[in-house]
């Protein structure tokens, strides 16, 4: 289900022109609903269904997809995706996935981040998100590897540490 998930979510979201000579996603999940229901016998439409409703635009790669995924399974509230820093700047500095409210930024770095000019790009982005008082946090192929285990321990004490509330951080006590 996940792979079909990932899929969907790279049909649907939205290109960027300057790296891929593209504006316009190759379709909507509107339009991809309303092709599953005009096959509603064919072998596969209910996981079909079933992956549409956890499309998302917004996710660049497929580990990203599965990170959201994880995160979702996890009992964790669902990521924003692509979160600007200041949503009023046109280009902010963004995180892959986050919590805003919480001001939890999460980076999923494929292998094109250990480039240098990428690992540069990167390392102002973080300091960014840091300097306005956001927990970053660094998401990679290893973490893929083991299914996210980590990489979700680590979402869950940012978002423990971002909760003042008592009463909002009860659904956040579990075992880190």
């Amino acid at each position: 289900m996940n792979d079909l998930v990932a899929m969907g979510d790279q049909i649907i979201r939205v290109p960027r022109p300057e790296l891929e000579g593209r504006e316009r996603a190759y379709s909507t999940v509107e339009d991809l609903r309303g092709l599953v229901g005009r096959h509603p016998n064919l072998q596969g439409v209910v996981r079909a269904r079933q992956a549409l409703d956890l499309m998302r635009v917004g996710s660049d790669s497929a580990p990203e997809t599965f990170l959201r995924l994880s995160i979702l399974d996890a009992g964790l509230p669902e990521p924003e995706l692509q979160v600007g820093l200041r949503p009023a700047d046109p280009r902010p500095p963004s995180a892959d996935l986050g919590f805003r409210q919480r001001k939890v930024a999460v980076q999923y770095d494929g292998g094109h981040h250990l480039f240098e000019p990428q690992r540069l790009s990167d390392h102002r982005r973080d300091k960014a998100f840091e300097a306005a008082g956001w927990a970053v946090i660094i998401v990679d192929k290893t973490d893929m590897e083991d299914g996210f285990t980590a990489a979700i321990k680590k979402i869950k004490k940012a978002l423990r540490a971002s909760v003042s509330d008592s009463t909002v951080a009860a659904g956040f006590a579990e075992e880190a």
